[in-house]
């Protein structure tokens, strides 16, 4: 197998695999697919695979400047945090006054591909995630320094996010459809979800175990994967 195609399938496999735990960036693209249609949720998914991307590529040539960049990361944390709880309340209030039925933050004006690039470059949960795989790809000698290897890496990292946020689009409204199950419990369940999502990352805030503890950790961030993988 061409070296560029062994670390396109690595990059799909991880950023595929990643995906797919509930999170903040799937489950909106879920619940904008589910309220708004398909073709904003793939926006949105597109905005932040390009984030997501962005954050790759820096990790592969800039890491030693984002490990220094301790007090932003620490900020975006907090940021994300803030979104979060503002995303579970708007969907709890959607649910309350079902006459709406939509989430007034991710069904606002602003295009869906600039939303979710904007939710994703202020999250640095995926900082840590893609420097601890990079860097185990470069212990096992798959991931070489060079101008192809790091454009089939990206690539297939962002094919990987794509098709695991399609898995949560059509898969939700398919769901939805097939259980014919109202607007009104949809929006209880996702506030559910993000409410969760927020307390668990302020647990991680509180017990130091955040971006910045991650970075310096980087075989915690890639443990449970790399046993799904192998």
């Amino acid at each position: 197998m061409p070296p560029v195609v062994k670390i396109l399938l690595w990059g799909f496999i991880i950023s595929f695999l990643g995906s797919l735990p509930l999170g903040t960036l799937n489950v909106a693209a879920m619940q904008i697919g589910i309220t708004d249609g398909i073709s904003p949720a793939l926006w949105f998914s597109a905005g932040s695979l390009t984030a997501e991307i962005i954050y790759v590529r820096l990790s592969l040539v800039a890491m030693d400047w984002v490990r220094r960049q301790e007090k932003l990361l620490k900020a975006l944390e907090w940021i994300t945090v803030i979104i979060v709880l503002a995303l579970a309340a708007s969907s709890f209030w959607a649910a309350i006054h079902p006459e709406g039925e939509k989430n007034v933050i991710l069904s606002n004006t602003m295009h869906r591909g600039l939303l979710g690039f904007v939710m994703s470059a202020i999250n640095p949960v995926q900082i840590p995630f893609w420097f601890g795989w990079s860097t185990v790809l470069f212990t096992k000698n798959i991931l070489k320094p060079g101008f192809w290897n790091y454009n089939s890496y990206i690539l297939g990292i962002g094919i990987g996010t794509l098709v695991g946020n399609c898995v949560f689009i059509f898969g939700g409204k398919l769901m939805a459809e097939r259980l014919n199950a109202s607007t009104t419990i949809i929006n209880y369940i996702i506030g559910s979800v993000f409410l969760m999502t927020a307390i668990i990352q302020i647990i991680r805030i509180w017990r130091k175990k955040d971006a910045i503890h991650q970075l310096e950790h980087p075989e915690e961030v890639t443990a449970g994967l790399e046993e799904k993988i192998h």
